[in-house]
């Protein structure tokens, strides 16, 4: 998706920031370089001079003064080159130093957005994802089947908890892959600690690492944050839910775990509803099983993710209770 405005005015004021900072360093080394070689400055002054004279030769059509202009210009520039040289100082002394020499700080380049623009998205979604650190070690490249059982079975599906979990781990590589092509839920349930989380944190770093917007939320976080977007007065700056709604993927975790009243009920149909309408992906995970899911949330709401999401049931031993007896292995 492309950045919201107050994304775009987050990174836009970091390339002001920059551009500020290399003027004001230029500054001080022109300062430097001239108080030790006052011909800098006079050189700055002829060659500025000339270039406004090449300018409206150009604009006259006169190419044979444009070019003995270039000679001029030229001449001056390798002067300037001796005589910082002389005193010390590297040829590139009184030019701008960038932090991207490809866009000069500001973010863009002839051809489009600067690989330094888009390196700045990525880090500012995974910044706003509330997942930064985790994602460091809770990905597909840490996924273990070690943790599932071979003996346990789902009565429902003959699967065993290796079966399950190897299902689970394929769906989640094919919903990154195919992510793009259109609107994906994932409703991801069973007991505490069989790798629900995990797996939502796998597929959003895959999300992430290609400038997808991927919010993550505990229930009650979210809630909480939902709350505050009704009854608090917003700031000019505060995206408020419209970023819950919009963003390319929302994960609510733990889903159950809050404190389940009439607002979290209609809150969730409202989200939910909201963002299947403007096509947009959504991953829940809870621990409560389905008959009491409908009941703590409504028939209503529980209908609605029933027809729009796809269900995944993980099984087997709690893996942080697992690698607690292992000493964290």
């Amino acid at each position: 998706m492309s950045l919201q405005n107050f994304q775009y005015d987050i990174i836009m004021r970091e390339y002001n920031r920059r551009q500020t900072q290399v003027m004001h360093d230029l500054e001080k080394r022109r300062s430097c370089a001239f108080a030790k070689a006052p011909r800098l400055a006079e050189i700055d002054r002829e060659v500025a001079s000339l270039s406004a004279q090449k300018a409206r030769s150009l604009l006259c059509g006169q190419s044979s003064s444009v070019e003995d202009l270039k000679r001029s210009v030229a001449l001056l520039s390798r002067e300037r080159r001796s005589l910082l040289k002389e005193n010390g100082f590297p040829e590139d002394y009184l030019e701008p130093h960038y932090l991207c020499p490809r866009c000069q700080d500001t973010g863009y380049t002839d051809t489009g957005k600067c690989s330094c623009f888009k390196k700045a998205e990525i880090e500012l979604l995974y910044t706003q994802s509330n997942l930064a650190e985790i994602l460091e070690k809770e990905n597909f490249e840490h996924f273990s089947f070690d943790w599932y059982s071979d003996t346990i079975k789902n009565e429902a599906t003959g699967l065993t908890a290796r079966e399950t979990a190897k299902h689970a781990y394929d769906t989640a590589v094919n919903f990154v892959r195919n992510f793009d092509s259109g609107c994906q839920n994932l409703f991801l349930y069973g007991s505490t600690g069989v790798g629900k989380t995990f797996l939502s944190h796998c597929i959003a770093r895959e999300l992430l690492k290609t400038a997808h917007c991927v919010l993550y939320f505990s229930a009650f976080d979210l809630f909480d944050k939902l709350a505050q977007n009704t009854f608090a007065r917003k700031t000019e700056t505060d995206p408020g839910e419209d970023f819950i709604y919009d963003c390319d993927l929302l994960i609510i975790d733990d889903l159950g775990t809050e404190l389940t009243n009439s607002f979290v009920s209609s809150q969730l149909f409202l989200c939910i509803n909201e963002r299947l309408a403007r096509r947009k992906s959504t991953i829940i995970s809870t621990n409560l099983k389905l008959e009491d899911f409908s009941a703590t949330y409504s028939e209503r709401t529980f209908s609605r993710i029933a027809s729009n999401f796809q269900m995944l049931k993980l099984i087997g031993k709690d893996i942080r209770i697992q690698k607690i007896f292992l000493g964290g292995k």
